[in-house]
């Protein structure tokens, strides 16, 4: 039966939609009904997933400029995993608080367009007092392995993997953020960015009801258990927002959700997307949506038993088809459009 607190809500969301549905509205239909047991290629994915957020959240722990060893012991694990699966890496760096922080690069140069640049970005660091398992190992693991998987193949567009320090301390002044340095860079040498993807928590989900957030009104719109992953960007990269979103509907069979609002909704601009947006690239955020369903966000007990490697799979290999297919589009990148166009 339906209670006044139901009616109330389906009627504000009737109001509000007309407004809100162009931040709201994503193309293709979020996955529904039971996942299917992990396939054996699925089950490797998950162990090497699980390795590499061990490594980082147990193997070393608390990565910040305040232990200048563990972000060095963490940006040479890095470097270790990208020379292991074939890449030449290179490494930017940066002082920040008297500590030189390092960028970790490795790419995959296209055949047919070699100028025109998407790039994959995880931040490696962690707040002072977190093993930062899900915040951020899970999306440095991802970012790992995605690169793993699409190392031999053959993609028209030069695709970029970027390992970030300096996304939680940076002094209050986002400038300070390893990303924000890199996207600068970037900028200076004329890079040609189709878009930028950031990994951002992918471990943490709940079929629970009411374990997931929202701030208002967004709450309206969006399922009230946290067992999706999110594709979070502002409403100036919502063509790449709705491109990625699309193509992950399509190739992976996971629920998903996306956003693309203003950026005076300041919660969509928390990760190393933003500096991108700096720029004019557009750039959004994968994310488990953080301290909206993760309960040990920033916290010492962030560690690895809290995770989903099996979703964590999913979504990995997910994401790799679709940085895949994004790669090798035939479609014509558009700046002035912001987006693929025939």
């Amino acid at each position: 039966m339906w209670t006044l607190k139901f009616i109330k809500r389906s009627l504000l969301r009737c109001l509000l939609y007309p407004v809100f549905s162009r931040y709201v509205s994503m193309p293709g239909r979020s996955f529904k009904g039971t996942l299917s047991e992990l396939t054996p290629d699925e089950k490797v994915v998950e162990a090497k997933l699980r390795f590499h957020v061990d490594s980082l959240a147990v193997g070393i722990g608390v990565r910040h400029a305040a232990s200048s060893d563990s972000l060095r012991r963490a940006a040479k694990y890095i470097l270790v995993q990208f020379i292991r699966r074939g890449y030449a890496v290179s490494m930017e760096s940066f002082e920040f608080d008297g500590v030189t922080q390092q960028i970790v690069v490795a790419e995959i140069t296209g055949l047919r367009h070699p100028e025109e640049i998407i790039v994959i970005g995880a931040h490696y660091d962690t707040v002072l007092g977190s093993a930062g398992a899900d915040d951020n190992a899970s999306g440095i693991a991802a970012l790992l392995e995605i690169a793993a998987m699409l190392k031999d193949r053959p993609l028209d567009r030069t695709v970029r993997f970027v390992a970030f320090p300096n996304e939680e301390y940076h002094g209050e002044d986002w400038r300070n953020m390893g990303s924000y340095h890199h996207a600068k860079r970037s900028f200076d040498r004329g890079d040609k960015i189709v878009g930028m993807i950031s990994l951002e928590m992918l471990g943490y989900f709940s079929n629970t009801p009411d374990s997931q957030l929202y701030p208002f009104p967004f709450n309206l719109f969006y399922p009230d258990r946290g067992n999706f992953i999110g594709f979070v960007g502002n409403n100036k990269s919502r063509a790449w927002v709705r491109e990625v979103i699309g193509n992950f509907r399509e190739l992976a069979r996971f629920p998903s959700e996306g956003v693309a609002p203003p950026e005076r909704f300041e919660d969509i601009a928390r990760s190393d997307h933003w500096a991108f947006w700096q720029f004019d690239c557009p750039a959004l955020m994968v994310t488990d949506t953080s301290n909206f369903r993760f309960p040990h966000l920033h916290k010492m007990d962030d560690t690895p038993d809290k995770l989903d490697f099996a979703a964590m799979s999913r979504i990995t290999i997910g994401m790799a088809k679709v940085i895949e297919r994004l790669a090798r589009t035939r479609r014509v990148w558009s700046r002035r459009a912001g987006k693929f166009v025939s």
